[in-house]
């Protein structure tokens, strides 16, 4: 039995909050070279290269890409050998969130209650944490803080088995079309294909961890990744909504096992600042 303790996870999630805000990853820094080489539109290439110069003022300054800082979305993967000590482990991730956005300087979204009073919890807490228990004695924190400029594009479609694959492309396209400059293009799209309703937006959420660059080892995903790539890039949105090749810089597409009656579909809007950072304890 391994044993972690609670200020361990604690101090883990904090840092991540702070780095992913304030860090773009590499591999969407690369992705935003590859396209200022092949965009056409004088706009589209300066909003590129704007977004780069925003990126590398963030990293070096420490401070956040975008103001929206988001809802902290943690991905857990614990080793059932692994103890933790001091506390149980969902608070040890909300005590990170609460330290990381309250010593990050970060903006705090989160609202008590959804529907009426709406009054601010002032550190960014609760967390929402998927749990993954594996084999072993590690302990893997995945932090994804996720802004609701995007989150509020994403949709969920029940379609019938028999509006096979061109029917998920459609509703791909169809949530990006109508997405359109909100969500900050270019964006990067996130698909979950099977499980039931709330399964497949579990896996469209998962998929926006996949690094840009790696389609699916599936053959019939990574057919969809790369046809849904192809066609966003053709609406014309381009970055910012101003016009241009560059609407989206990756789609990623993850599956489950699902009904025979059903093909659940979801799509996970993500701007470029597709925030995420993990850490192995």
């Amino acid at each position: 039995m391994k044993k972690v303790k609670f200020e361990a996870v604690a101090e883990a999630v904090a840092e991540l909050c702070i780095k992913s805000n304030c860090v773009l990853n590499d591999d969407i820094k690369r992705c935003f070279d590859e396209y200022i080489k092949i965009e056409e539109s004088e706009i589209a290439v300066n909003i590129l290269n704007n977004l780069k110069i925003n990126a590398e003022i963030a990293e070096e300054k420490m401070m956040p890409i975008c103001q929206d800082t988001g809802m902290a979305v943690v991905f857990i993967e614990t080793g059932r050998e692994v103890y933790i000590e001091g506390g149980l482990l969902s608070d040890a991730v909300n005590e990170g969130i609460r330290k990381g956005y309250t010593e990050g300087y970060l903006r705090k979204s989160v609202v008590y209650d959804p529907v009426i009073e709406r009054i601010n919890t002032k550190d960014n807490t609760p967390a929402v944490i998927h749990y993954d228990i594996v084999k072993g004695d590690k302990l893997k924190i995945t932090v994804a803080p996720k802004g609701f400029g995007s989150e509020n594009m994403s949709r969920i479609y029940m379609l019938k088995p028999s509006d096979g694959r061109e029917g998920v492309i459609d509703c791909v396209l169809k949530t990006i079309k109508e997405a359109g400059p909100n969500p900050c293009p270019p964006m990067i799209v996130g698909i979950g294909l099977g499980g039931n309703f709330e399964y497949s937006a579990y896996l469209a959420k998962k998929a926006l961890l996949r690094p840009v660059g790696v389609n699916s080892d599936k053959k019939y995903l990574c057919e969809i990744e790369k046809e849904v790539l192809e066609k966003a890039n053709k609406t014309g949105i381009g970055p910012q909504g101003l016009g241009g090749r560059t609407t989206i810089l990756w789609a990623a597409a993850e599956d489950y096992p699902t009904h025979i009656a059903g093909m659940p579909v979801a799509v996970n809007i993500s701007c470029h600042v597709t925030r995420h950072g993990e850490v192995i304890l």
